[in-house]
């Protein structure tokens, strides 16, 4: 998987899930459905995978000051005198892995795109910011 760490536009809402048989709806009205990512419109086929992750909170100041440890983690980092706010101890992002495509689905042709090429479509994982309410691509496999 390739990394990223790209803003994208995302439009939430259920997703109808396209691929293979028996596909269902993803009725999560918080799942991303659509994306903008790099000037191109991808529409979500599936959910694979939904997880929050936590922030690295063992490393930051507030932690080291609360044990009592002075060192900061990079040596070469200054670190904001004072104390921190609580909320930068317990940030989280929402992940969601979803596989999506620029087109539309043409029998068993596949797919094919807006511009009549192909469209394989892709993985992709979308990460939604608690701290700040902004979407990112973090990663990609096409």
């Amino acid at each position: 998987m390739r990394r990223y760490d790209d803003p994208v536009e995302v439009r939430r809402g259920p997703v109808e899930e396209t691929v293979g048989p028996g596909a269902d709806v993803y009725s999560d009205e918080r799942a991303p459905a659509q994306f903008l990512w790099r000037g191109r419109l991808w529409k979500v086929r599936a959910v694979l995978a939904h997880w929050v992750e936590t922030g690295p909170w063992w490393s930051s100041p507030g932690v080291r000051a609360a044990i009592g440890s002075h060192e900061p983690t990079d040596p070469h980092a200054e670190e904001e005198p004072g104390p921190r706010p609580l909320g930068d101890l317990i940030t989280e992002r929402e992940l969601w892995r979803v596989e999506a495509g620029r087109g539309r689905a043409v029998g068993a042709l596949g797919a094919v795109g807006p511009d009549g090429e192909p469209d394989t479509g892709g993985v992709f994982d979308l990460a939604f910011d608690w701290a700040d309410g902004r979407w990112q691509l973090v990663g990609c496999v096409d």
